[in-house]
């Protein structure tokens, strides 16, 4: 559109350029002309002549007049070339400043910002041409990084209280074996600590170690699963009920559960095997805390699967922030049977099946 514009204004300037310089070239050359010839010349124009004023001799012009009529040749000759291509210079200045210029330097900007590793900003280029389309994409991009970056803060601050969990878990039941093994050695081989009180030590001792076993089950089962790939099965809700049903029996002997089930003929598809250990979790934990009743609720639609186990226990007093970390343990107590995955695997598997707990 901006060629097209310039060109058309060119042509129309080269025009009348042309024809001026024409008409002060003949002003230029009557002067130098023999007007009684002239006007006799026209007189017989009827006769099949054509009268035109002469161009007079370069010696017979004054250096002025001659310099004027030879820059009017040169406008006559090579105006529309001069003034087609300023206008496609001005054209391309006006497009760049109107249509390039603003989106490159936001562009240019915005580099420089992801560059400096500050993603706090957008790029409020909005127009509906192709620059605008780039913008866009660079925004959504910028986005995206800014969205990847806040996953990878959490995960290296989730991986920071693993390992700090990880040492506070190991450190405390290596502390009772130190302290028993300083005992024994200590005080056995003088008689202070009889037999069967050095029994008791070592079976102690071995409550310690069964602890680590059941932790670095744990973590054994946390670490297979960032490489665990999901299988899509197809899931139906009388199927779903039967399973669930298989676990409750098994977890829940000594506590009434009830199960209340949504009918439903949709299917859902997910990998089954994880949904089952996100109900064992669940269950398990309900079991643990719950006095005597669980009530388990599904809902099945072919995008949504929604489980809720509720107990009336005593329920948990802290956020779900809180309970969903490695390693949390309500009472202290657990800490010889349990290691406070429970809930933690839970929220991984939900969101590795791309859900929410």
């Amino acid at each position: 559109m901006y060629l097209t514009i310039s060109l058309v204004i060119s042509f129309l300037l080269s025009a009348y350029v042309t024809w001026a310089a024409s008409a002060i070239q003949e002003q230029i050359w009557w002067k130098y002309t023999d007007e009684d010839t002239y006007f006799a010349a026209i007189e017989l124009e009827n006769q099949g002549y054509m009268a035109q004023i002469p161009r007079p001799q370069s010696s017979d012009m004054s250096p002025v007049d001659h310099s004027i009529s030879e820059a009017c040749d040169f406008l006559q000759t090579y105006s529309v070339l001069l003034f087609s291509v300023a206008g496609s210079c001005i054209s391309v200045f006006l497009f760049y400043r109107n249509k390039l210029k603003k989106p490159l330097e936001e562009l240019e900007l915005a580099s420089r910002r992801i560059g400096e590793n500050d993603l706090d900003f957008r790029i409020t280029y909005e127009n509906k041409d192709e620059m605008g389309h780039l913008c866009h994409e660079f925004d959504r991009m910028r986005g995206q990084l800014e969205e990847n970056n806040r996953k990878l803060w959490r995960m290296i601050e989730e991986e920071r209280a693993l390992r700090s969990a990880i040492a506070h878990d190991i450190r405390s039941p290596l502390s009772v074996l130190k302290g028993y093994q300083e005992m024994l050695i200590d005080y056995f081989p003088d008689g202070t600590i009889d037999r069967e009180q050095a029994a008791e030590m070592l079976q102690e001792g071995m409550k310690q170690i069964r602890r680590m076993d059941v932790f670095i089950d744990s973590m054994q089962k946390m670490n297979s699963l960032e490489h665990r790939i999901l299988k899509r099965d197809q899931i139906s809700l009388e199927q779903l009920e039967k399973d669930i049903r298989k676990e409750a029996a098994i977890l829940g002997k000594e506590k009434r559960i009830h199960l209340s089930v949504c009918q439903t003929d949709e299917i859902f598809c997910g990998d089954q095997e994880v949904i089952l250990e996100v109900l064992e979790n669940l269950l398990s934990n309900g079991v643990r805390y719950a006095r005597e009743q669980i009530d388990i609720k599904v809902s099945l639609t072919s995008e949504l699967l929604t489980l809720s186990v509720r107990d009336d226990g005593n329920g948990f007093q802290e956020d779900t922030e809180k309970i969903t970390r490695a390693f949390h343990q309500k009472n202290i107590k657990d800490s010889l049977t349990h290691t406070g995955m429970g809930m933690y695997l839970a929220r991984l598997y939900c969101e590795k099946h791309g859900g929410k707990f």
